[in-house]
């Protein structure tokens, strides 16, 4: 790696300033970099403007309800990008290795109703590995956030990221017993229109019925609630306040309870799945090494 002079470096400008070149340059947009970064729209305009007169050259081209990069834009843009994530690896690996603190992000349902469950066999067999979980719905970056690894849904394909399939991320309606004895059993799909159905206007809802030959098209009109997490809309229907949507391998306790059933074997798949992810440039840092190993393990059984 070059050395830098205290001459090159006093030459560099200010990283805000590049920091909010960077995002500006990802988004294509200022409102979006602003709204990422919790500034005004004005403030990023201004770091953009201070940047370009450090270069003696425009960055953007500002045209109607859009921009893009210029020339120098798009020579500049790449070699940012790179050394942001250079310095998100570098903090990344220095942290893990002071003290084998383990950051794994989810989604809710697959922390609450599978890892938790889970976890304590990897806290015995690695315990000199602290475990701190996180739960959200966004895309982790990897290179501005201190994350180690992180479990999502989706189709297994992220640029610069190492994905292991975890579990089919497949759908099936659920429900209680009792609210499937007060219209006497559910004998056939239509009758699930009988009865309040959780979140109407989710996708998953009218691929199903479609698949089991229902019309439901005017299902997303009904009056409903979006709950934003599967292991919400579960709660709700054992509480038999309507029918809920659920990957089946996350409710296998509650099924085998008895607190929900699944009344049709017919299974929806959008081709979805939860992934184990990280950065492939750490696919041998010894604490991911464990988790991953641990975790497809346990998976298996």
């Amino acid at each position: 790696m070059p050395d830098l002079s205290s001459r090159q470096v006093s030459q560099l400008p200010p990283l805000q300033a590049i920091r909010v070149f960077e995002a500006v340059a990802r988004h294509l947009s200022f409102t979006k970099a602003a709204e990422e970064l919790a500034m005004t729209q004005a403030a990023v305009s201004y770091q953009i403007k201070v940047l370009e007169e450090r270069i003696g050259a425009p960055l953007f081209l500002r045209r109607p309800r859009q921009i893009a990069l210029t020339e120098a834009g798009q020579r500049l843009a790449p070699a940012v990008s790179e050394a942001f994530a250079i310095l998100g690896q570098a903090y990344a690996a220095a942290r893990g290795g002071a003290d084998g603190l383990l950051c794994v992000t989810t989604v809710l349902t697959f922390a609450s109703n599978w890892l938790a469950h889970h976890l304590g066999s990897f806290q015995i067999a690695h315990p000199s590995h602290a475990v701190r979980l996180e739960t959200s719905s966004r895309l982790t970056d990897f290179a501005r956030e201190d994350v180690d690894l992180a479990i999502r849904s989706g189709g297994g394909k992220w640029p610069g990221l190492e994905a292991h399939k975890l579990l089919d991320a497949d759908f099936t309606p659920m429900l209680s017993p009792k609210l499937a004895a007060s219209i006497g059993g559910i004998k056939e799909p239509a009758d699930l229109l009988r009865l309040p159905i959780l979140d109407p206007g989710d996708i998953w809802w009218t691929q199903w019925f479609e698949t089991a030959g229902v019309h439901a098209h005017d299902l997303a009109k009904r009056p409903g609630s979006s709950m934003g997490a599967q292991a919400y809309e579960a709660n709700a229907a054992i509480a038999g306040h309507g029918v809920a949507i659920l990957t089946r391998a996350l409710f296998k306790a509650e099924l085998a309870d008895g607190r929900l059933i699944q009344p049709f074997d017919l299974v929806g798949d959008d081709g979805h799945a939860y992934w184990l992810v990280y950065p492939e440039a750490r696919r041998n840092v010894p604490k991911i090494r464990a988790f991953r190993d641990w975790l497809l393990a346990e998976i298996a059984c």
